[in-house]
């Protein structure tokens, strides 16, 4: 919303922008209708239409009834109007955290199938409510994997080669008394060489440099006496996986009443899922039940999220895997003004929502032959 200087000269006090919120235009377009605590008409010039303004009727009391519990199915919706079949949107649902889980004792079927992971987990699990907000500005999504350097000179190379040896030999003790006399072979062959004697005088000197105080190494001493050094082999070896972060901005503006009470029960209900629950422990000693609270915390709500058109799932845009909400941030002063309603909760005029959502589950080739990874471009 750009307010200008006449603007801010007129909404120079609290009380005057209170006045004036009415007459600001939404960042959507069309007149703001404050949720005002008394009774406010507004003429139309074009058709002398009178629209009133009603209080709103959610108190404090209602307020708190309703976010005592997450199982709600209402839909919040912001803005509050009706979603046509072309319309697209970005819809958040609330799911209850399932633990991973594994059974320890059982050691062969974790080594046959794997740890479970959280994709399969989340399948036709009820939400505990849905969020449906506009479609962010900027929709970005990154894929990255772990790559990273690694070195193996040709000794060390040797080294892992003949320790391959021994593992892979039928006969242990066979296999490491082989492996010891074909190296005894192979460094005597190295010895005789030029260059066996010079890495050999290298390495004796090292040692002796080291015994009278110095801090060097082979490497070290090699490069100075010669200028040379071993070929590390550098190579750029895949070492993981990583996790997908996402991040959305939405500007709440709300226009009448319903809106303001909607946009107070979406920051709510982010806040309030995103917060980990204190469990309740009981046990059964000797007979006797003893219980306790805040041992333990249990894991927040996570949030599956969903491009959508109209009815129907994005086409073309990415899909998601279920995510946690690691961040929230609220800016109730969105135009860089303090501006309010003149409503009994003095619902700010202008706010800013930032999110932050790290995804469970790496994306692995295979998610993109199933499900969601074979709609638009994927993940």
């Amino acid at each position: 919303m750009t307010v200008t200087e006449e603007q801010q000269k007129k909404y120079s006090s609290v009380n005057a922008t209170r006045r004036a919120a009415g007459q600001l235009a939404d960042i959507r377009g069309g007149p703001i209708r404050p949720p005002a605590s008394v009774e406010q008409r507004t003429e139309s010039v074009g058709n002398q239409e009178t629209d009133k303004v009603t209080p709103p009727t959610v108190t404090n009391k209602k307020l708190v009834a309703r976010a005592k519990t997450t199982q709600s199915k209402e839909i919040l919706r912001y803005p509050n109007q009706e979603i046509e079949k072309d319309v697209d949107y970005l819809k958040i649902q609330i799911l209850e955290y399932v633990p991973l889980k594994f059974n320890a004792a059982d050691g062969s079927s974790i080594l046959k199938e794997g740890l479970r992971s959280s994709k399969g987990l989340y399948k036709n699990k009820n939400a505990l409510s849905t969020i449906i907000l506009p479609i962010p500005q900027n929709i970005t999504s990154t894929n990255g994997t772990g790559w990273g350097e690694d070195s193996l000179n040709t000794l060390a190379a040797y080294a892992v080669g003949k320790s391959q040896e021994v593992i892979n030999s039928d006969n242990f003790f066979k296999g490491l008394f082989d492996a010891i006399r074909s190296t005894a072979v192979d460094v005597e062959g190295l010895a005789v060489s030029g260059q066996g004697q010079q890495l050999t005088n290298t390495y004796f000197s090292s040692l002796a440099a080291n015994a009278l105080g110095a801090n060097t190494t082979f490497g070290g001493v090699l490069a100075r006496s010669t200028g040379q050094i071993l070929n590390p082999n550098t190579e750029l070896l895949f070492n993981g996986v990583k996790l997908r972060s996402f991040n959305f901005s939405f500007d709440l503006a709300p226009r009448n009443r319903t809106e303001a009470e909607k946009v107070k029960l979406i920051i709510r209900e982010f806040k309030r899922n995103m917060a980990p629950p204190v469990a309740d422990f009981s046990a059964t000693v000797n007979g006797e039940s003893r219980s306790s609270r805040g041992l333990f915390l249990k894991s927040p709500n996570v949030f599956q999220l969903t491009y959508m058109t109209g009815a129907n799932k994005h086409q073309f845009l990415n899909s998601f895997i279920i995510a946690a909400l690691t961040n929230i941030n609220v800016n109730y002063t969105g135009s860089g003004t303090y501006m309010t309603y003149d409503d009994s909760s003095k619902t700010p005029v202008h706010m800013k929502m930032d999110l932050s959502f790290q995804e469970l589950s790496p994306v692995y080739r295979e998610d993109y032959d199933e499900n969601d990874g074979l709609t638009g471009v994927g993940y």
